[in-house]
């Protein structure tokens, strides 16, 4: 587990890249308000993206320029991401973070020969735990 304050996680988040490559799905999973969001707004950051960054509760997914895809699948779970259609964007060469990723959906992206990266996230103290791993 990586331990860091908001304003180390860039280096954090460079070295994901760096494993991830050029573009990937990369699973978040953390309790409500562990920096999820957060991260991804970091992530953005590092990209050189310039745009404000909010969860897409209601809308499922944003996306930011044309190379992150940011999902949030709390609402309606993995069931409604699937029958939103979304899924299918996940073979567009881009970064696609989803928030509140559960075991069902790594068994399905397992299933479909998806590569992913999970980050759990966790609250410790002031910071934020980062436990990272690669399906590889």
């Amino acid at each position: 587990m990586k331990i860091c304050k908001v304003e180390e996680i860039k280096d954090l988040i460079k070295e994901i890249l760096k494993e991830v490559g050029s573009h990937g799905i990369i699973l978040l999973k953390g309790d409500l308000a562990a920096g999820k969001t957060t991260f991804v707004k970091e992530f953005v950051k590092v990209l050189g993206i310039q745009v404000k960054v909010s969860s897409p509760t209601f809308s499922i997914m944003n996306e930011y320029e044309d190379s992150v895809c940011h999902y949030d699948i709390y609402q309606n779970g993995i069931d409604g991401f699937l029958q939103s259609g979304l899924f299918e964007k996940l073979d567009e060469p881009k970064y696609h973070l989803i928030e509140w990723a559960d075991e069902k959906l790594e068994k399905i992206l397992q299933k479909m020969g998806y590569d992913y990266m999970k980050i759990e996230i966790k609250t410790v103290n002031d910071k934020r735990g980062y436990i990272c791993t690669h399906s590889k």
